[in-house]
């Protein structure tokens, strides 16, 4: 009988603030893998040494892991400089993992660069600068949208992220760089209507699914933008959209492309005031929390079924096992 492939979950204290969610999480991956006919053990791991031993205790024909990088930090990702990347530790082991590239994952969890290279593909993205280097007085287009430049999960924002004036974009770069440590990536705010774009496959087996997001608009302070305390909640809604659908699985399927994207990737839009849908946030380890994070729902409306998580598990899995020509 032929070996069944074995997956390992990586993941540690970061795995909430960078990847899919917490253990239970976790431990929901592990058994719809399992379901699927893998193998599957979970690895806990704060550090190299931890993973490296974590690995060489059992089978490993794939890794995913919910980790970018090592850390003990489990509220923000706050990317130290002296970063030990999984996806680089893996490559010089020689491991193959699920998902974006070592390359593409920095590329992804900093979103100015993210900007930059979807930009030069001609991908439409709002008007955006780095602060630093550049500077509040360097700006010249409001309102202007001030968040932190390496966060998920809405990290950093709230009503004081739009700025109107020269003075409360200061003070917002000046919040973003002293409280949680890092550049303010400042964009042109963009008014309308927000959405998500699930990318689970690769090549001609890609499969682009949009979805429409939106909150009651009780729920909103003075701007309809997702704030941090309106996320995980259950008060966001996902919905197959009636506008947009086109235009914004081209501008995912442009985005993957230009990035390099693979297996499962996560795309957030949003429509300008000229109507126009324009990408903000490409995520390469989305949320995978069963009913709540937006991938799951996303899948589950276009996949209705007795079980659409661990059919989108499987299909993540699969992606990746026949990438890597690895026999199931």
């Amino acid at each position: 009988m032929m070996k069944k492939p074995c997956i390992v979950l990586v993941t540690g204290a970061g795995g909430d603030a960078q990847g899919w969610g917490d253990m239970h999480v976790t431990e929901a991956v592990r058994d719809a893998v399992l379901a699927n006919g893998c193998d599957c053990r979970i690895v806990l791991a704060e550090n190299r040494r931890e993973m490296e031993n974590g690995l060489k205790s059992g089978d490993c024909s794939l890794v995913w892991s919910s980790l970018y990088f090592f850390s003990d930090r489990a509220d923000i990702i706050g990317i130290p400089e002296n970063a030990v990347w999984v996806a680089d530790v893996l490559d010089e082991l020689g491991i193959p993992y699920i998902g974006p590239s070592t390359e593409t994952m920095k590329h992804l969890i900093g979103k100015f660069t993210t900007h930059e290279i979807l930009a030069a593909n001609s991908v439409s993205v709002p008007r955006h600068v780095l602060c630093p280097p550049a500077t509040a007085a360097e700006i010249d287009f409001f309102p202007a949208f001030v968040k932190p430049n390496g966060e998920s999960r809405s990290v950093g924002i709230s009503d004081r992220s739009v700025a109107e004036t020269p003075e409360a974009l200061a003070a917002q770069i000046d919040f973003v760089r002293r409280e949680l440590k890092q550049a303010a990536l400042v964009e042109e705010y963009l008014p309308g209507r927000e959405y998500t774009v699930l990318v689970i496959g690769n090549g001609p087996r890609r499969e682009i699914l949009p979805g429409r997001v939106t909150v009651a608009e009780e729920h909103y302070g003075k701007y309809p933008i997702l704030r941090s305390d309106l996320r995980g909640v259950g008060l966001t809604r996902v919905s197959i959209p009636e506008e947009h659908a086109e235009e914004a699985v081209s501008l995912a399927a442009a985005a993957c492309d230009a990035l390099k994207c693979e297996d499962h990737v996560r795309i957030d839009m949003r429509e300008g005031a000229d109507g126009r849908v324009r990408i903000m946030e490409v995520n390469g380890i989305p949320g995978l929390k069963p009913v709540k994070s937006w991938s799951p729902q996303i899948y589950a409306l276009y996949h209705p079924g007795d079980d659409p998580y661990r059919a989108l598990i499987g299909a993540v899995v699969s992606s990746a096992l026949e990438r890597e020509n690895v026999r199931s």
